[in-house]
């Protein structure tokens, strides 16, 4: 039977990046009869300490410890054909693992979704930034086989380095994400998805919800999922937690989803994955027309595509005016991640590309 390490950051279910690129392909794996084994470098215990503020010699505690579990893997790897990395075998700047894997001859397949060659750091660790390497993305690309590249920008990276590289969106399993019947409250909600990371993107389009509040009044609602310690007393928002159990749940009490983003070069590697499972749950979508959120979206065939704040109240209100035009973008949204960017539309090239680097 084929074998494959999967290296990863974290444990299943608790990465966005991880669970809409590699976890729920996992299942799919196994029918093809190819096993693998899952290798988070942080438990569960490690996680809420690293992201924390503070903490300093437990962080480092946690670097010692997780080297060692690498170290672990490289002892084991020798009954694996593929070893799969999602983003980085190790947090620090070294490419250490991955050399080593190399030189076993390994056939590496590398995963990326965002432009992660920039200096990006949680705010949690911006003590620790020294000890990032930008550069490592490269020099991983250099020694991997293939690399599965979240969109065309990031793959142009990628070219640079390597001429062995696909295409593959992240995606959504439509199964699991779709739209509940539910009878209208009235009360239109404007909701945004993301994590502790990414609120910061939230705060794009904080004049535009003013500007929003202050003509709809008490016809509006916002909701912010991700960031349990978010407030915004101006528009009575208190963030919840991001929890896998009902986060279906908590979307399809979005009547509007917007995704606003900086237009800069982190942006323009991101995949569009606040949208697309918007689209997914048709909740008529809003996104700045920043990167691959210009292919997923015909500005007013399945969604909108807002630059400037004028274009923003523009168009959200045009969504909160008419019920028809929510139904018409959100169905059209939900079709076009259905044939596009859907788990179903691109199991079977997923599943080709392992099947042809294991034979």
């Amino acid at each position: 039977m084929k074998k494959i390490l999967f290296v990863a950051t974290h444990r299943q279910d608790r990465s966005p990046s991880q669970r809409f690129r590699f976890e729920q392909y996992l299942k799919f794996l196994e029918k093809e009869g190819i096993s693998y084994h899952f290798s988070p470098l942080l438990s569960e215990s490690d996680d809420s300490h690293f992201y924390s503020k503070g903490k300093i010699g437990t962080k480092l505690l946690i670097l010692v410890k997780s080297f060692f579990k690498r170290m672990s893997d490289v002892l084991l790897s020798s009954g694996y054909e593929i070893i799969f990395i999602q983003r980085e075998a190790f947090v620090t700047g070294t490419v250490f693992f991955e050399k080593i894997w190399r030189l076993l001859g390994k056939k590496i397949i590398y995963d990326f979704d965002d432009s992660i060659w920039l200096l990006d750091v949680s705010d949690a660790n911006k003590k620790f930034s020294w000890m990032k390497n930008p550069g490592k993305t490269a020099n991983i690309i250099s020694l991997s086989t293939v690399i599965f590249a979240g969109n065309e920008y990031l793959a142009d990276y990628a070219r640079r380095f390597n001429n062995n590289v696909e295409l593959m969106p992240t995606t959504i399993d439509t199964d699991l994400y779709r739209a509940y019947s539910r009878l209208p409250e009235g009360v239109i909600c404007i909701g945004w998805s993301g994590s502790i990371t990414t609120i910061k993107h939230y705060d794009h389009a904080i004049p535009v919800l003013k500007r929003i509040k202050k003509k709809y009044g008490d016809q509006v609602k916002f909701k912010v999922i991700g960031d349990k310690n978010y407030v915004n007393t101006d528009l009575s928002v208190v963030g919840i937690a991001w929890n896998k159990e009902n986060e279906v749940d908590e979307l399809n009490t979005f009547d509007i989803g917007i995704m606003p983003l900086p237009d800069d070069k982190w942006s323009k590697g991101k995949c569009g994955l606040k949208g697309l499972q918007y689209m997914s749950i048709e909740i008529p979508t809003i996104m700045s027309p920043v990167g691959v959120n210009t292919e997923i979206i015909q500005d007013g065939i399945n969604g909108f595509l807002a630059r400037t704040e004028d274009e923003w109240v523009e168009k959200i209100s045009r969504l909160i005016e008419s019920p028809e035009l929510r139904k018409k973008l959100g169905q059209a949204g939900r079709k076009t991640v259905l044939e596009k960017y859907s788990v179903n539309a691109n199991k079977e090239k997923y599943l080709a590309l392992f099947q042809k680097i294991i034979s």
